[in-house]
């Protein structure tokens, strides 16, 4: 069985109609009243949840809300990014006949505009997904953007994206629009009430302490605090990353004849916004090293707070404005806007339940777009609550995504020096942050980094992405085209392909499950069977009760009630969290200990690991004796290690785990003996296209929530034959029923366009899906990615073959090639051991 969202599990002080039998307590508390607070308000009332207390320690809006530019922005460049913040177009333009009170919302359109190439390729890659979302988007030219902005200067100007749906809202005017509908349907909104603290039992909230002394019982609690929501997190030991910095604009006098509405301006490369207010322009932007403000002190923790103006700091976006409209040169400043908010390390918002604490979510850190993101935040936290999940795939949002180092103030503090500006900067393909690095780092990074590596944090983890043989290879310079470690990631492929290839694997998630109900913990959340023999390696993924992928893992069993799973590095909270916590649902006696940071991992693959690994060892590692999904405890020269074959890349190879302590005797032991076998080190790049050319999925871009085994092509690790499992029942009617999608795997014909995501794939013509994860195959030589396809329940995989299918690309069409079995090793027979198949 799958545990119940927390807010249906009743505890026995609310009676057979739900009411609470204390006033003051209720199911559900949100603390922080403004426009994401009343968002989610408002939303659960539309679900009709109504035993809720908002909660706001001064007045509502009085944090950030109040002073928000109100820009609406509905195009992201994600698929479910783009419909969280579509949704703000639909709900405002309703908020008036649906409570009565105005939001001010108008549409006025928006430019993106573009100083340089790689803005254009960025922004063409961009405006596919306002096609696919049916935003009414174009790509234009500086006469065009000239014709549209009246008074602009279009000098240094290549081109400009133009969202017809862009416009802008008033914020204080949203915020009562959420309140009012809120306050109708029986939510209480208590303002003048402050958060104390939290009362925690058994693992989850149980009440919210107030400044007066008071406690309000109850199962959730929805942290909303925006620019104090780390402080927040911090009574209830739950981490909240994020950090408040001072946020400026500038509002000019009158000027004459300006048109109404005015269009929003993004003028990205200089990182400034412009847009009309009542005759008036705002204008403001994000700059690097933003200037960290610290609320709890006296300053920064008054009620609608306004700063200090600073116009120093302000003043390469006052040129950049003079520049970009020259009549601001005659135009006086009315008012200097100079106010907190928050920003996270990765400029995305925290949304979800906290991985540390049952109850606790948090819909915080939007990075100067809350306004605009309060529509689709509240309905996704609100079906979040409810449901147990949102209705899109918001990983990318999730707060499980961080751990607790990362909201550490030191980190945040030192994230602000690129955050901030992040928002408008070029988003370049495999962009590494430079600021908060250093933080996680495996036993053999001094190694690795005399060895050449080029590191990169993608997971928080410093991982070697490349290993360059010059100075001039290890220093990354980004484009949207040929990438430059493109040839060193070839390099260690081939090298793999004929030899031995090294990986360091650390930073995989490893947790271990034991105890007398392991077993049966397992067989409910797995959805192949894992009761198997020791020894042996099962690949499964984790589902909900949808069918949809929780979690892709590989489960060994270690002895009759231990076992052993691995995950990616980024699920690392979120892995921990669904097992445990199911294990407590189901009253298991099953424990989860995190054993990632104990041990390290080294992937040794190729043709020749196996014989480089026998010299080094006494075990028998002959097929017969180590066939494939085997694992055994072995010595590796004087280490013990415990060595799984398996692999990533699709070649003969094995994983060694080994305790920290003795990781650089094991890396030491493996480089020396293998120098006779040309062993060399490899990246998480070539790594990566090495999946590629296997059709390897990889949770996060290619399976997730929203996509079962069947659709994913995973069918093949699914058990039928065990018993019950969570999502069985919703697998078993999408078998019955057939399913209107699958995952297919494409190389592009006579072309290497750079494949990342989220490029829309055309069958026969028509739009028919996504890609969901691409890049470039350095063994084959092609540019290969996968991808959800739009097909009828009952269509053969023949049918789909039989059609044409295109890519689009930064406004090109390119040819695929449907690929009916990998392109590297269609049979399987390398990674068998079976190498004279090229």
């Amino acid at each position: 069985m799958e545990r119940k969202p927390a807010w249906r599990e009743r505890s026995r002080r609310f009676d057979d109609k739900g009411i609470a039998s204390v006033k003051q307590d209720a199911r559900i508390v949100i603390i922080g009243g403004g426009v994401i607070g009343l968002s989610v308000a408002y939303h659960l009332a539309e679900l009709g949840v109504t035993d809720v207390v908002l909660i706001e320690r001064n007045q509502l809006t009085s944090g950030t809300s109040w002073h928000a530019a109100g820009i609406v922005g509905p195009l992201r460049a994600t698929l479910n990014l783009t419909r969280l913040a579509q949704y703000a177009t639909e709900l405002f333009p309703k908020l008036e006949d649906l409570t009565g009170q105005t939001s001010g919302y108008r549409q006025t359109g928006g430019v993106w505009l573009a100083r340089r190439e790689e803005r254009m390729n960025e922004l063409k890659r961009i405006a596919h997904m306002g096609d696919v979302c049916g935003l009414k988007v174009e790509i234009v030219g500086a006469d065009v953007v000239g014709e549209r902005v009246p008074g602009i200067a279009l000098d240094g100007l290549v081109g400009a994206l133009w969202v017809a749906e862009d416009g802008q809202a008033n914020p204080v005017d949203i915020c009562a629009a959420y309140a009012r509908r809120a306050r109708a349907a029986g939510i209480r909104i208590l303002e003048g009430t402050a958060c104390a603290g939290f009362i925690i039992e058994n693992g989850r909230v149980a009440g919210v302490k107030l400044a007066s002394g008071m406690t309000i019982r109850c199962e959730v609690a929805v942290n909303c605090a925006g620019a104090w929501a780390r402080q927040i997190g911090a009574m209830a030991g739950v981490p909240v990353p994020l950090q408040a910095v001072e946020h400026m604009y500038a509002v000019t006098e009158p000027l004459a004849g300006l048109p109404s509405p005015f269009p929003i301006v993004r003028d990205l490369d200089e990182g400034i916004y412009v847009k009309g207010d009542s005759g008036k322009l705002v204008l403001g932007g994000f700059e690097p090293n933003a200037k960290v403000l610290d609320v709890t002190d006296p300053v920064g923790d008054r009620p609608f707070l306004e700063l200090p103006e600073d116009w120093d700091q302000f003043e390469p976006f006052m040129s950049a404005g003079l520049r970009l409209f020259p009549a601001l040169a005659e135009t006086g400043i009315r008012h200097f806007m100079n106010g907190p908010e928050s920003f996270t390390p990765d400029t995305q918002p925290l949304m979800g339940e906290s991985p540390y604490l049952r109850g606790f979510f948090v819909a915080a850190g939007f990075n100067s777009t809350g306004m605009m993101s309060s529509a689709g935040a509240g309905k996704a936290m609100a079906e979040w609550i409810v449901d147990g999940e949102p209705g899109l795939d918001l990983w990318p949002l999730d707060i499980a995504r961080f751990d607790r180092s990362a909201a550490s103030r030191t980190f945040v503090e030192a994230r602000m020096e690129e955050s901030v500006a992040d928002l408008f900067r070029m988003h370049w393909p495999y962009k590494q942050s430079k600021a908060g690095r250093g933080l996680r780092r495996s036993a053999w990074h001094g190694t690795l980094a005399e060895a050449g590596a080029a590191f990169g944090a993608p997971t928080g983890w410093e991982r070697p992405l490349w290993y360059a043989h010059n100075e001039g290879e290890r220093e990354p310079r980004y484009t949207f085209g040929r990438q430059h470690w493109w040839p060193a990631a070839e390099r260690e492929a081939v090298a793999m392909a004929s030899g031995v290839g090294l990986f360091e694997l650390s930073p995989f998630t490893k947790l271990d499950v034991t105890g007398r109900d392991a077993t049966k913990l397992l067989q409910q959340l797995a959805a192949n069977n894992v009761d198997v023999a020791e020894g042996r390696a099962v690949y499964t993924q984790m589902l909900n009760r949808h069918g949809g992928i929780e979690a892709d893992i590989t489960v060994t069993r270690c002895g009759e009630t231990a076992f052993r799973i691995v995950s990616g590095a980024a699920t690392r909270q979120k892995d921990f969290a669904w097992i445990a916590r199911h294990a407590g649902d189901l009253g298991l006696d099953a424990l989860v200990f995190d054993a990632t940071s104990a041990e390290a991992v080294l992937g040794v693959m190729g043709p020749r690991s196996r014989e480089l690994l026998q010299e080094l060892t006494d075990a028998d590692l002959s097929e017969a004796a180590f066939p494939f999904s085997a694992s055994r405890r072995i010595d590796v020269g004087m280490v013990d290690v415990r060595a799984t074959r398996v692999s990533f890349v699709g070649e003969l190879g094995y994983e060694l785990y080994v305790p920290v302590e003795c990781a650089e005797s094991l890396l030491s032991t493996i480089l020396d003996a293998g120098k006779a076998h040309d062993a060399v080190l490899c990246g998480h790049y070539a790594l990566d296209g090495c999946r590629l050319e296997k059709g390897y999925r990889h949770w996060g871009h290619d399976i997730g929530p929203k996509e079962t085994p069947i659709e994913a092509g995973l069918g093949f690790a699914v058990s039928w034959t065990k018993g019950d499992f969570i999502g069985r029942e919703a697998l078993e009617a999408q078998r019955a029923q057939g399913f209107g999608r699958r995952l297919l795997h494409f190389a592009v014909d006579g072309a290497n366009p750079l494949l990342l995501h989220d490029e829309p794939i055309y069958r026969d013509g028509k739009f028919a899906g996504l890609t969901t994860s691409g890049g470039f195959g350095f063994r084959t030589g092609l540019s290969l990615c996968l991808g959800y396809v739009a097909c009828d329940p009952g269509e053969t995989r023949q049918q789909l073959a039989a059609s044409n299918y295109e890519i689009a690309v930064a406004g090109q069409r390119f040819g695929l090639r449907l690929l009916e079995r990998p392109p590297y090793d269609p049979t399987g027979s390398r990674m068998r051991g079976q190498q004279e198949t090229l």
